[in-house]
């Protein structure tokens, strides 16, 4: 079987992505302690990069439409890397805020570049787009379960500033693996046949407008809800007693990473879905079990938390392949970059809003109780957007795609 080496970069550059997002969330509650400060005030240090995770989402969807898409991943890859190694070296809290904003900006170019390219790639996989981009998802999330994990055994065994360095250096590395394949010819003639497909000019289809209006709400209020759990887990885990199951952080940790790890792998069942069922019934089915998922996290602790919590994330994570086979299936090729980086604005601005809401709720002791009765609400508002969803024919893929 011959492996698609194109495919392969993109899946890892979205692993990358959500690791190098994840990172300080999951070593905040050391860096607390060293710091001699609480988790609300380090936390919170993250606040801008997650402003540049979704505000820097347009222009790079419009530099890749107009430039290239292959360049700016590499962008990516090299800039990225380098901004997380040289947190590991920050002594102040402002140049840690510093370099937590330039992760963001970097990290703020795969999603309109890198779905956009996993999309294209849609013909080459039998035309089967959820299926693609559920497993891209499944790779994005295993960067989120690889957060938890890889912060908290570094952060064991050498300190937090470990836990940004290695990584740094890594991403780096597959960065200039990519730049390497894209000049190979394999890597060129995918290039060109991107390149065609983006001159094809195709129309969008006859209900866009309205199932776009759809996707943005779903992804405002879906963006609240991703980062609110996966941000807020680590220290939900410890309020919640579920890390007593745990002696160190390794183990907290690998608790945390299995969770979502497990969750991850509801996105290709969700793919597999939407390819031959309606998008529309399986997407409020997603939303409201959400809301009937997060009314239950409110009241439960210990080791039926570990429970709840895996549901809750399978439920999560399984809309995220949706939105984007929605987009990819309405839009044309010409300017589906922009309408994701559109959509990733919408969704990491309204997401970067969790990192002041998770601190403010804990800081006054209201703890994660009313954070999960807030995502029930999100939940519903998206139950009832998707009930006006259109049954909508799908664009067919185009050849070059």
């Amino acid at each position: 079987m011959r492996v698609d080496s194109r495919f392969l970069f993109l899946n890892l550059g979205h692993a990358v992505d959500h690791l190098m997002m994840l990172l300080f969330p999951a070593v905040a509650v050391i860096m607390a302690v060293e710091m001699d400060a609480s988790y609300a005030e380090i936390l919170v240090l993250s606040t801008g990069g997650f402003i540049a995770f979704g505000a820097f989402s347009l222009p790079a969807g419009w530099l890749a439409d107009r430039w290239s898409r292959e360049t700016m991943l590499a962008v990516f890859f090299i800039g990225i890397g380098a901004m997380t190694a040289l947190t590991g070296f920050a002594q102040e809290r402002w140049q840690i805020a510093v370099c937590l904003f330039l992760i963001g900006m970097f990290a703020a170019i795969y999603h309109p570049v890198g779905i956009a390219m996993v999309s294209q790639g849609a013909a080459a996989a039998g035309g089967k787009v959820g299926r693609r981009l559920g497993v891209n998802g499944v790779w994005g999330n295993m960067g989120v379960a690889a957060s938890a994990l890889v912060a908290g055994a570094l952060a064991d065994l050498a300190g937090w500033r470990m836990a940004f360095l290695v990584p740094g250096v890594i991403a780096i590395a597959i960065g200039l693996l990519w730049i390497a394949h894209c000049r190979s010819s394999a890597g060129q003639a995918a290039t060109q046949a991107g390149a065609t497909a983006r001159k094809s000019g195709a129309e969008p289809s006859a209900d866009w407008k309205m199932v776009l209006t759809v996707v943005f709400i779903a992804t405002a209020f879906g963006g609240f809800i991703f980062n609110a759990t996966t941000i807020s887990l680590p220290k939900v885990f410890d309020d919640k007693q579920v890390a007593s199951l745990a002696v160190s952080g390794t183990e907290a940790g690998s608790l945390i990473a299995l969770v979502y790890a497990v969750a991850a792998f509801t996105q290709i069942a969700v793919g597999h879905l939407i390819d031959r069922y309606s998008a529309k019934l399986v997407f409020l089915l997603l939303a409201i079990g959400d809301v009937a998922i997060f009314l239950v996290a409110a009241q439960v602790t210990g080791s039926v938390m570990l429970a709840v919590s895996l549901a809750m994330m399978m439920l999560v994570f399984g809309q995220i392949p949706i939105t984007d086979t929605l987009v990819a299936r309405n839009t044309p090729e010409h300017w589906r970059g922009r309408v994701y980086a559109i959509k990733y604005v919408l969704s990491f601005a309204i997401a970067a809003t969790a990192v002041p809401a998770i601190s403010g709720l804990h800081a006054y002791g209201a703890g994660f109780s009313t954070l999960f009765l807030i995502c029930a609400a999100c939940a519903a508002v998206i139950a009832v957007a998707v009930a006006f969803l259109p049954r909508t024919r799908p664009l067919a893929v185009q050849a070059g795609e």
